[in-house]
């Protein structure tokens, strides 16, 4: 070589570079071997439509081609597993008192098979969270606490209530989910004497100085509950509140709740030993949600016990997309904070309307946003009601995914159940939300990678007009049809 200066620079790259670690050099082809590919796979679809009665409904494989560039003139729901997002936490419901009177009183083949709907991952939907109440809601038969009235040292404690209907369904769908189940209390309204209304229905507030008084009562409820085998997760605050309602209920503004969780109920759940529970704030609608959030996480002390934020889908839907934004801004303001969706439902109640297509179409429109917008998980309302929508003590009757019917121990499934399962089967705890995003407003999707490797794409089409699709992932497609008024999983 006519230059030894550069001879040598070339002769010390090449050292180096074969001095490096044989680790590094494995890491980068294990890197370029996790980059996923759709060539040579095929997808097998499950299809809920309102058009052909289908009901999770499987359908036939089709395989991936190559396609490259899409032109414009073909729909597509573009896919990319590499790029993910948030981890999935699960989905379920509310074994609220409602819900276990009315599974008590069906035929214990009945009982069996709800359990097995809900919570089978194979033969059912696999609900892998729950939802119950600490002491009585609306959907109960009446109102009721676990201490008696100004009981200051919570010396008469006791969930003897919750054994006769409640503790037996729990520990059922329990066992039905495979001996685990992600369970969380909240709270509606402390007992009345604790409030300044002296009425556990109607709103009111919690008296400055019951404070910790009723951070002691929640935790002596999960303690209770371990005692029973039934260990909860977490709690929320309070569910809605900012709603004064005509049953219990109980108004906290956001720097009350913010005080009350970094002074009473946080430091409380340390001290008595039960520092790993979350905390859940706001447990309400999405309209005030960004204002909420923003006070208790820019307050250190308080965002130090809360695991994340609540939310209900009961705000005025009449402002198109904006509630599904405001989650967005709460994931991207405090995104080391975690969104849950914690209830919702339809209503009011008509036996008569329990096939109407539009139950499940409400839940297929909010899952998909909310998982898109940053939610980690999904609760329903009450897992079963009565034919009445209830038991419900101030006749606030609703739907519920299915109905028993006490009369006939009839059991009747609404497609707001196959729409829900289209997420909870095929999308399991851990996976990973991915990239994933359709290219006409015709159609909505969501897409997950679990931890098996599978991926789940979930697509819903809430027009009158059948829509032609491929479901493309890096230049292969393949051709599906989104049915009109339908919901399709895909899995490959």
């Amino acid at each position: 070589m006519k230059n030894p200066l550069l001879f040598c620079a070339l002769l010390c790259l090449a050292v180096t570079a074969c001095q490096q670690p044989a680790s590094n050099q494995t890491a980068t082809k294990e890197t370029v071997k996790q980059l996923y590919s759709a060539e040579g796979k095929t997808i097998l679809s499950y299809v809920t439509s309102e058009q052909g009665g289908n009901r999770l409904s499987k359908g036939s494989l089709v395989s991936f081609e190559w396609m490259g560039q899409p032109k414009e003139t073909q729909i597509c729901v573009f896919v990319d597993p590499d790029r993910q997002f948030q981890e999935f936490m699960g989905i379920g419901g509310a074994l609220t008192d409602a819900a276990a009177e009315t599974f008590a009183k069906m035929p214990e083949s009945k009982q069996t098979e709800l359990l097995k709907a809900y919570y089978d991952p194979n033969e059912g939907i696999g609900y892998s969270i729950g939802r119950t109440t600490i002491h009585s809601c609306d959907f109960s038969s009446g109102s009721y606490t676990y201490v008696k009235d100004d009981d200051k040292d919570l010396a008469s404690f006791n969930i003897d209530h919750d054994r006769t209907y409640r503790l037996p369904l729990i520990k059922k769908a329990i066992a039905a989910a495979g001996g685990k189940l992600t369970l969380y209390a909240s709270p509606w309204s402390p007992p009345g004497w604790m409030k300044d209304n002296n009425d556990i229905l109607h709103g009111g507030k919690l008296k400055p100085e019951f404070y910790q008084t009723w951070a002691n009562y929640c935790a002596r409820f999960i303690k209770a509950y371990e005692t029973e085998g039934i260990p909860l997760w977490g709690i929320s605050i309070q569910n809605e509140p900012m709603a004064t309602q005509t049953w219990e209920s109980c108004i906290y503004s956001a720097e009350e709740e913010r005080d009350f969780l970094k002074k009473f109920l946080g430091p409380t759940m340390q001290k008595e030993g039960l520092g790993e529970k979350k905390i859940i704030a706001w447990d309400h609608n999405r309209d005030l949600i960004f204002q909420r959030a923003s006070t208790l996480l820019s307050d250190p002390e308080a965002a130090k016990y809360a695991w994340g934020i609540g939310f209900h889908w009961y705000e005025d839907w009449s402002g198109g997309d904006q509630e599904f934004e405001n989650l967005a801004r709460v994931n991207q303001a405090y995104p080391d904070k975690n969104l849950l969706f914690t209830e919702g439902c339809n209503g009011p109640f008509n036996l008569s309307k329990t096939g109407e297509w539009k139950l499940g179409e409400r839940y297929g429109r909010s899952m998909i946003n909310d998982f898109n917008n940053g939610a980690v998980g999904w609760t329903d309302w009450n897992i079963l009601l009565d034919e009445t929508g209830g038991p419900n003590h101030v006749k606030n009757f609703c739907f519920a995914p299915v109905h028993g019917n006490t009369k006939t121990g009839e059991l009747i499934y609404t497609n707001a159940y196959y729409y829900i399962g289209h997420f909870s089967k095929f999308i399991r705890p851990g996976a990973k939300r991915i990239a994933s995003s359709a290219s006409r407003t015709s159609l909505q999707a969501t897409a997950f990678r679990n931890t098996d490797g599978s991926v789940a794409v979930v697509v819903l089409n809430l027009g009158d007009q059948t829509v032609p699709y491929f479901l493309w992932i890096k230049g292969q497609a393949a051709s599906q049809t989104a049915l009109p008024h339908s919901i399709t999983t895909l899995t490959l």
